[in-house]
């Protein structure tokens, strides 16, 4: 909790964070729905690969208040960003490393028992690499947002056999203002797919 998100619950508004025009950000409703299928733990040590805004990874942090979360991201500036918003929730649990995956996952701190995949190329060379740091029974997440990256994660789970597969495509609608009007306006659609590590 912070003064700026003084809830216990996830789900902090995409407008409290600070964005970069042209940047994507993971809207609010798919966040929960990555939070929820990472199940982290007070403890829990999350990479998250490609973090983007680093959405995820912060209210990652803010779950995890005793655990940690390293944010890779390849733009120096995005990672940049990162930093701040990290700053603006106050949060000293999430390092962010500067670094273009699968290349940079041998160097990352810490023994990771989740793994969020959100970019990377290239993506199977990315997923494999990552799978072999992830702790036994740890959880591995990979967001996918065209029919060659679905196809890309499936095909690598099957290789990995990845146990306790699970895909879902949420459909979201926020209502919106536009003029004097409210309309009901469709995020933009984003696969889930997750998974356990066997022993």
């Amino acid at each position: 909790m912070t003064s700026l998100w003084p809830y216990v619950t996830p789900g902090i508004p995409d407008e409290l964070f600070e964005q970069l025009p042209g940047i994507p950000l993971t809207s609010r409703e798919v966040r929960l729905l990555l939070l929820g299928y990472l199940r982290l733990k007070a403890r829990s040590v999350l990479w998250d690969v490609g973090a983007g805004t680093g959405t995820v990874a912060i209210e990652a942090a803010l779950l995890c208040p005793q655990g940690q979360v390293v944010a890779v991201e390849r733009d120096e500036e995005v990672a940049s960003l990162i930093r701040r918003n990290c700053d603006l929730f106050g949060l000293k649990n999430l390092e962010v490393i500067e670094g273009i995956a699968p290349d940079c996952l041998p160097e990352l701190p810490y023994e990771p028992d989740c793994i969020l995949v959100e970019g990377g190329r290239p993506l199977k060379e990315t997923l494999l690499e990552s799978w072999q740091y992830l702790a036994t029974a740890g959880r591995l997440a990979v967001t996918a947002t065209n029919l060659e990256t679905l196809y890309t994660v499936s095909e690598t789970f099957a290789a990995l056999r990845v146990r306790n597969v699970e895909a879902v495509q949420p459909a979201v609608n926020r209502l919106e203002s536009r003029g004097n009007h409210q309309v009901f306006a469709a995020v933009d659609p984003i696969f889930i797919l997750s998974g356990e590590k066997g022993e």
